[in-house]
């Protein structure tokens, strides 16, 4: 006769234990499953068609063949200027370096000022353009952190007061250095007056990097992206979506034209749809009226206090 083994406390207590995580795993599959179940739902949120331009014309944008000799001249120099060593030295030079400490909307009431040289649809001051495209964010029900995104996506512009050679450091479409110079770049033609150009082994397709590399692992042209970028992913709670529409919303030979898909991973294509997504907003809210700053700071105030509060490094 086979006699049930006797239960001892010690069988009882190692019983008890694995059901603990037991349920723990139980609980840990079902949050997995509700983190991915709620991250497809806040993309179909914020990756819906834009509506707020929906009557307007489009091609009126983004015109330069027909820019004013401001935009053409600074983009000739920026071409010129924006070389794979400038670019690993400026990294070097910004890594461990506090210019201010200041919150974002004092970050916001400084570029006031400031008109971007690079643009042919704005001569607005910079605050009523992040405004802008926060606004029409909104207006189309878009999350709040995707209007927290709008508010603040340029404010890498504060490059100019921190010790910037010039425009051509901050502003303008990004594009990848260490490689040939994608001819879906803006002006291509003025890349010939760049060193780089004619170095034979950074003027191939792939030039210093590996084929599918990602976009993480090459070096876009210095800029107001990459400053934001950096400053919000180490002092902010913005999802990765957001950090993506920060660092690429100027790089328009990727996200408009197509250029750089042999660099791209996988996860990569999952960051172009939060860039495109975002892309109507930041361009063609720059028709809208100005925005009545007064009235919108609380609402907008409330929500840098759940995202980015308080005074950060800059």
């Amino acid at each position: 006769m086979v006699h049930a083994p006797e239960i001892t406390d010690y069988v009882k207590d190692a019983a008890h234990k694995l059901d603990v995580v037991s349920d723990e795993v139980d609980a840990v599959n079902v949050l997995k499953l509700q983190n991915k179940e709620a991250a497809a739902a806040a993309a179909a949120e914020f990756d819906a068609e834009s509506k707020f331009d929906a009557e307007k014309d489009k091609t009126a944008f983004r015109q330069y063949e027909d820019a004013c000799d401001r935009v053409k001249n600074f983009y000739a120099e920026q071409h010129r200027k924006q070389t794979l060593e400038y670019n690993i030295n400026i990294r070097k030079q910004f890594q461990n370096t506090v210019r201010a400490r200041m919150t974002i909307w004092e970050a916001m009431e400084l570029l006031e000022k400031l008109v971007d040289e690079s643009d042919p649809d704005t001569s607005v001051g910079q605050i009523e353009h992040l405004l802008q495209t926060a606004e029409a964010i909104r207006r189309d029900g878009k999350p709040d952190w995707m209007q927290l995104t709008g508010l603040v996506h340029d404010l890498g512009k504060l490059l100019c007061f921190f010790g910037a050679e010039g425009q051509w450091d901050v502003v303008g479409d990004t594009f990848v250095v260490g490689c040939k110079f994608s001819d879906k770049i803006i002006y291509p033609e003025t890349f010939k007056e760049n060193p780089d150009y004619n170095d034979p082994k950074l003027q191939t397709e792939l030039g210093i990097y590996e084929p599918n590399c990602g976009l993480d692992n090459v070096l876009l042209s210095w800029g107001h992206d990459e400053y934001i970028y950096d400053v919000l992913r180490r002092q902010s709670t913005l999802p990765k979506a957001a950090l993506s529409m920060l660092r690429y919303h100027s790089f328009y030979p990727w996200h408009r034209e197509g250029a750089y898909r042999h660099l791209m991973n996988a996860d990569d294509y999952e960051q172009l749809k939060a860039v495109e997504a975002f892309n109507p907003y930041d361009l063609y809210s720059k028709s809208d009226s100005p925005p009545k700053v007064d009235e919108l700071k609380e609402y907008y105030q409330a929500l840098i206090d759940k995202y980015i509060p308080g005074e950060i490094e800059w």
